[in-house]
């Protein structure tokens, strides 16, 4: 089992920036595939960003010249740094897992993008 606790959401205006972290349960988080999600109201969970083991990253079109994904292994974390935030990227946003294990999933935080 894995456990996920997201941090860093918030109420933000346009234009500026964020950034989430994620905290990962685990001896092998080296070896875990980190994503993020995110879910607007009435919409389906959409990936924003994958990060491998071995560091390769994609983005989703919608974010990609202001969203980084990282990780640092020695403290069992994922990070999701957002730039020039949008209103439409108001949303919930999940922090996910792939182990042979499984498929884990975090609890969410919460990112609101208002003037």
């Amino acid at each position: 089992q894995v456990h996920l606790v997201e941090s860093g959401g918030d109420l933000v205006q346009p234009g500026g920036s964020l950034r989430l972290s994620c905290a990962a349960s685990g001896a092998f988080f080296r070896l875990y595939t980190m994503a993020w999600y995110r879910q607007a109201p009435g919409t389906q969970r959409e990936l924003v960003a994958r990060i491998t083991s071995g560091g390769s990253t994609i983005y989703a079109d919608s974010v990609k010249g202001r969203f980084i994904i990282s990780r640092t292994n020695a403290k069992n974390t994922v990070y999701l740094q957002m730039n020039s935030l949008k209103p439409d990227d108001t949303a919930v946003y999940y922090c996910n897992a792939a182990y042979v294990s499984g498929d884990y999933w975090g609890q969410g935080t919460q990112v609101t993008v208002s003037s």
